[in-house]
């Protein structure tokens, strides 16, 4: 029998998506030894309101010039397409359908892997695929596990994997495009040339823009 495909799945808002994410994905990739990562882009994320949100296409967009001509990594519209609130076992249903002889990995931050037990179905989440934990400064590996060790079986589908600190995020790239500042180094060129291009996140941060 061919050895088993890992398939991982790098889920998120991506607005946009810049070297952090990108660095995740690549950690993830090396450390634990898989095969390919997607990136999910969510359509309407369930958790938090999305600020200046060029919308679910242009993130779309912005992720497959992310990850351009790096073959570890593809861009999945899986969400965008089925469209509303995207929940995690939702989306690891219909993986498996699509990729029947995958085994699914779901990459997580430390602080998110925490928060698991008060996901939508999170046995089911677990069954679905192993966890991908990154290790970061304030996300102790004990504390994850004693959180996770509320879902039966969870604790034997984790893998961690270290994560360099990352000081940056999506909100700060707003931020600075909306004060005129250079991103450069935060973002590949080819988001930051999109972002120019398509004149995204010109207005302050929090207040709504057309999609």
């Amino acid at each position: 029998m061919p050895p088993v495909r890992r398939l991982g799945i790098l889920g998120g808002t991506f607005n946009p998506p810049h070297l952090g994410h990108l660095l995740i994905a690549q950690e993830a990739y090396d450390q634990v030894g898989l095969d390919e990562v997607l990136f999910m882009p969510v359509a309407a994320p369930p958790h938090k309101e999305v600020h200046v949100d060029p919308g679910a296409e242009a993130r779309l967009a912005m992720v497959a010039a992310a990850i351009d001509g790096d073959e570890r990594f593809s861009a999945c519209d899986l969400e965008i397409r089925r469209g509303g609130p995207s929940y995690t076992v939702d989306t690891l249903r219909a993986l498996h359908a699509t990729h029947p002889d995958s085994e699914l990995t779901f990459i997580v931050g430390g602080d998110m892997a925490a928060s698991l037990p008060t996901w939508h179905r999170p046995a089911e989440i677990v069954a679905l695929a192993r966890l991908a934990v990154a290790e970061r400064e304030g996300a102790r590996r004990t504390d994850i596990l004693e959180r996770l060790a509320t879902i039966p079986g969870a604790v034997q589908r984790v893998d961690f994997f270290d994560l360099p600190r990352i000081d940056f995020s999506s909100s700060l790239v707003r931020r600075r495009v909306a004060a005129g500042r250079p991103i450069t180094y935060l973002v590949p060129d080819r988001v930051a040339e999109y972002i120019a291009q398509h004149g995204l996140y010109q207005s302050p941060v929090g207040s709504p823009t057309s999609a």
